[in-house]
């Protein structure tokens, strides 16, 4: 249900039961994630050439997310986004929806209704309220390479002064600006933190998310790349930054991005991986795999086939050399195995098979994906010549802590780089909170947002870097 290191396709599959009722208009859901109600809403709209429709997650900052097909015949609306991946599969009941909605294996109720849905509040301690106690700016920049504007949030510790400044480089997915995942809004935790310890901070919104402008599903980590290089540059016009002292904190894929940008760029002053990875993708989707679903309670029969068809999947895509090839050859492949009576515990129950094949493509056969399961980090880290602290929890189940602490360690020795602190911190996950499993299931339902053993580890650390 969370948005996850890789977790990058919705899909919806909605089902009708009335050929007569008007499937037009909003529809509005609560997704009872435990601890953190999330809500939907689904606007669908027809025209002469049949049925387009967008998606708007409120809660998460995400709004008119585009539809890549809508399509309504014989009563059923099928509808796919190539952005996050879940399946939701209902059916029409007067004038409401009632469904399932699935994501990796993991299944909750969804009802969507014409009324408009009010989300329970929750308690987040740690969220800062204004009026802050530092100076706040509302910033634009562009990426002229792309031709597109990013939009974000600059804070200093004062208005007068001169201050060393860091770009906030959010997880996979299309994020906005305080990297909102699960409820929590981790980075404008973080950037609280360091600002009122005197280190300025710039956060933005991905491309296509939040204010900024841009396609994000047609984009990999070195487009990503490419808009933090403007964010350095627009930094450098800022009187009040430090133009020594900019730094980079890229939190998971955003691990991966601050590396390639400290490559190419001489203005990095050092970075932090925030469970950044240091093994290649194919390995890290293949391992975060089998933890998370070990963590959900599943059988070990169905661990080992699910990971036998995940490895397969993976295996198809690093070789594949054209979309379009991939996603027809993991179809082929998909379908066979559903008839496998081995792997029937493969696709959830109440799930509509062949839409859930669908899901299952359209999260793998992509630009992203793709470039993504290919790129080793170790060859990046091997030319790394900046201050470098790379932190991970030992309960992380999607960048595993040790393995990756690890080959981030051995990568940044063999390119000589001399100053390098690693640290896995106990209890906590990945979004960095205290937890229990680890599992991306408690996420929401923890109320700390960011421990804060982690932000003192980071602030002090920065401090060192820029004295």
């Amino acid at each position: 249900m969370i948005k996850g290191t890789l977790t990058t396709l919705l899909t919806f599959v909605i089902v009708f039961t009335s050929v007569a009722q008007d499937i037009t208009g909003q529809w509005n859901g609560l997704l009872e994630i435990p601890g953190n109600p999330l809500r939907l809403v689904l606007h669908i709209v027809e025209s002469d050439t049949g049925y387009t429709s967008t998606l708007d997650s409120p809660d998460q900052g995400a709004l008119g997310i585009p539809v890549n097909s809508t399509s309504f015949e014989d009563s059923k609306l099928n509808i796919a986004i190539t952005a996050l991946g879940l399946v939701y599969t209902a059916n029409l009941k007067g004038e409401k929806l009632e469904g399932t909605f699935t994501q990796g294996g993991f299944s909750l109720p969804l009802e969507l209704s014409r009324e408009a849905i009010e989300k329970p509040k929750v308690n987040r301690p740690q969220e800062p309220k204004e009026p802050y106690s530092y100076y706040s700016e509302e910033v634009n920049f562009s990426n002229t390479s792309a031709e597109i504007v990013l939009a974000g949030t600059l804070t200093l510790p004062k208005a007068t002064g001169t201050y060393p400044v860091v770009i906030m480089i959010t997880g996979s997915g299309p994020q906005n600006r305080n990297e909102e995942l699960a409820g929590h809004k981790p980075f404008l935790v973080i950037s609280d933190y360091l600002t009122k310890n005197g280190i300025g901070v710039l956060r933005y919104d991905d491309r296509g998310a939040g204010e900024s402008t841009g396609d994000f599903t047609t984009a990999t980590s070195v487009d990503f790349a490419s808009d933090v290089q403007s964010a350095i540059a627009y930094l450098k016009t800022r009187k009040k930054v430090d133009k020594h002292n900019i730094g980079l904190i890229g939190h998971s894929e955003g691990g991966i991005i601050a590396p390639m940008v400290a490559v190419q760029s001489k203005d990095v002053k050092f970075i932090v991986l925030m469970a950044g990875t240091g093994i290649p993708g194919s390995e890290l989707l293949s391992i975060q795999g089998r933890l998370i679903a070990k963590a959900m309670g599943k059988s070990d029969v169905e661990i080992k086939k699910s990971a036998e068809i995940r490895d397969k999947m993976i295996s198809m895509a690093v070789a594949s050399d054209n979309i379009q090839t991939l996603k027809d050859d993991l179809n082929t492949y998909l379908v066979a195995e559903t008839q496998n009576e081995e792997s029937s515990t493969w696709v959830p129950e109440s799930v509509d098979t062949e839409q859930f094949i669908k899901a299952q493509i359209d999260f793998m056969a992509t630009p992203w994906m793709v470039y993504l399961l290919r790129h080793d980090p170790a060859n990046v880290l091997e030319k790394v010549n900046c201050p470098v602290l790379a932190i991970n929890g030992d309960k992380d189940l999607q960048v595993p802590a040790k393995e990756n602490l690890e080959a981030i360690a051995k990568a940044l020795k063999k390119g000589g780089n001399k100053n390098v602190t690693l640290k896995m911190l106990p209890g906590l996950n990945h979004l960095f909170q205290e937890s229990e499993t680890g599992s991306p299931t408690e996420y929401a339902a923890i109320e700390q947002t960011f421990s804060p053993m982690a932000l003192k580890e980071i602030s002090n650390w920065i401090l060192q870097q820029v004295e």
